[in-house]
């Protein structure tokens, strides 16, 4: 199992107790975190595919 290293807390996070996240790298993966409760569980993603993901995001394609 590739280890998760190198986290990082979303630009987008107060500080204020809203929705917080962190992204995480490791080898060929990349984590993603509840910033309050960071031993609860982390989603786990292909590099490949959390960069298709942001592509995604960047381009609006959800909403």
């Amino acid at each position: 199992m590739d280890v998760i290293t190198n986290w990082r807390t979303s630009s987008r996070s107060n500080g204020h107790g809203g929705m917080c996240v962190e992204v995480g790298s490791g080898t060929d993966v990349v984590g993603v975190r509840d910033t309050k409760n960071r031993d609860g569980g982390t989603l786990v993603f292909q590099s490949q595919a959390w960069g298709s993901f942001l592509a995604a995001v960047k381009a609006e394609r959800f909403g």
